[in-house]
């Protein structure tokens, strides 16, 4: 590249001083700095700074991976010996009922702060640190007796620790990684592991369905809990987003003329729905679903442009959908209002996948419904009228463009997706807003 010869000729003519510094001038120098810079301390440890993260070994070192890998399980099992068993739990509720306080007329067994602090002398070790001071300033913040904390709160939340903690070790003895998350062949580790302590699903399932069951459980978890498709999910996710909470529920054993769960989403009638619709769908009964069988999933009337986005950006086999792809496209459907739902039918509607929609994009869709439309109904529907609407129910922050965010921020993401894909929701959105009642 040449350079400018103006530029040049200016910088020749630039004067550098070749002058020597006094020590005077440079010590002036030194007094106009500000006082935050000469005031920092300079302390010899600045000059190392200790590691903080230690690289996990690479694959092909073995005796590193076992030496790790044992490592991670003797800890796990020291954490899991400092946990409260059930003899110690029941221990612990005797502790509270011998240092009540008080007794209200409603029956309801006190304790404050002052029998608390005796009842920290009395526990043991393990008990002790579920125990705090910080646990009782807490549940007295939250307590509507002045000065009192009811003490079934306070077992309630030894159990619960307790619950989360073993939970959380159990899942961590799966993490070959050692870095706190799962992958799917982790869970799938897991998860064939606890089926036979689940009596509700062990019980009524039969072998050979054991790997459907255990694929849409996990598909079902990384649907919701990674969004961003990582191929990972975080153990701290997984027990804060009450997930592993509802898989245990199915560890209740059920008595005779008594029926399981039908509300639990990990639950064999739950999973068996999902199933089942994905059998009915494939009429030529190949294991797979083109786009035909597809079309007729719900109420049968998703348009050909969604449903053509969606074998592009699924994962298919000569061109046709699997098991696992239908999963993630079921529970998409079923879950528009769910932020997971909506992220997945905006990255289908995405066509340029610029990360927004344009009024352009919304006419590309919008031409498939009203093709169905022209079948069902002489009227016609104008687009101006139905972009425009759109964009006055979703207000974004560019007038010309509609992100996810904007989509989220509405309130109104799931009409605006549905409509833009499904004749027969579309058809509803026009009906209520025709609807004498709703003007």
């Amino acid at each position: 590249m040449e350079l400018d010869p103006e530029f040049v000729e200016e910088f020749a003519n630039l004067k550098v001083s070749t002058r020597q510094i006094s020590a005077e001038e440079l010590a002036q120098f030194d007094e106009q700095q500000p006082l935050q810079e000469r005031a920092q301390p300079k302390h010899s440890s600045y000059a190392h700074i200790p590691q903080f993260f230690w690289v996990p070994p690479p694959p092909d070192d073995r005796l590193r991976n076992l030496l790790r890998k044992e490592t991670h399980s003797v800890f796990l099992q020291r954490q899991a010996d400092e946990q409260l068993d059930d003899e110690e739990l029941q221990k612990l509720w005797q502790h509270l009922k011998q240092h009540i306080t008080e007794i209200t007329a409603r029956k309801l067994e006190l304790i404050n702060y002052n029998d608390y602090c005796k009842l920290q002398t009395v526990v043991g070790e393990k008990c002790r640190n579920y125990l705090t001071t910080r646990l009782f300033a807490y549940l007295l913040s939250e307590s509507p007796y002045l000065g009192f904390v009811e003490i079934v709160t306070i077992y309630n939340y030894a159990v619960r620790k307790v619950w989360t903690t073993k939970c959380r070790i159990g899942l961590s003895f799966y993490d070959e990684v050692g870095q706190g998350y799962l992958r799917e062949f982790d869970l799938e580790n897991y998860l064939m592991d606890l089926i036979p302590t689940l009596p509700q699903i062990c019980d009524s399932m039969q072998p050979a369905f054991q790997k459907f069951y255990v694929c849409t459980v996990i598909k079902r978890f990384f649907f919701f809990l990674d969004r961003l498709r990582t191929g990972r999910i975080r153990i701290r996710d997984m027990l804060t987003s009450g997930m592993i909470n509802e898989l245990m529920e199915l560890r209740k054993v059920v008595k005779e003329g008594e029926e399981g769960s039908t509300t639990n989403h990990f639950s064999m009638p739950s999973v068996l729905g999902i199933y089942d619709s994905y059998l009915n769908l494939d009429s030529d009964r190949n294991g797979l679903l083109s786009k035909q069988e597809l079309a007729s999933f719900g109420s049968g009337t998703l348009s050909s442009a969604f449903l053509d986005r969606v074998f592009e950006e699924s994962h298919t086999y000569d061109g046709e959908m699997d098991y696992k792809s239908f999963i993630d496209f079921s529970l998409a459907l079923d879950n528009r209002q769910t932020p997971q739902g909506l992220h997945y039918l905006f990255r289908m509607l995405d066509v340029q996948n610029a990360g927004f929609l344009t009024a352009q994009t919304l006419c590309h869709f919008f031409k498939g419904i009203q093709e169905q439309l022209a079948a069902y109904s002489d009227e016609a529907v104008n687009f101006e009228d139905i972009k425009n609407e759109i964009f006055d129910m979703v207000k974004p922050k560019e007038s010309t463009k509609i992100t996810l965010q904007d989509l989220h921020n509405c309130g109104q993401g799931e009409t605006v997706v549905s409509i833009l894909i499904e004749f027969h929701k579309f058809w509803a959105y026009e009906n209520h807003n025709n609807d004498p009642q709703n003007v």
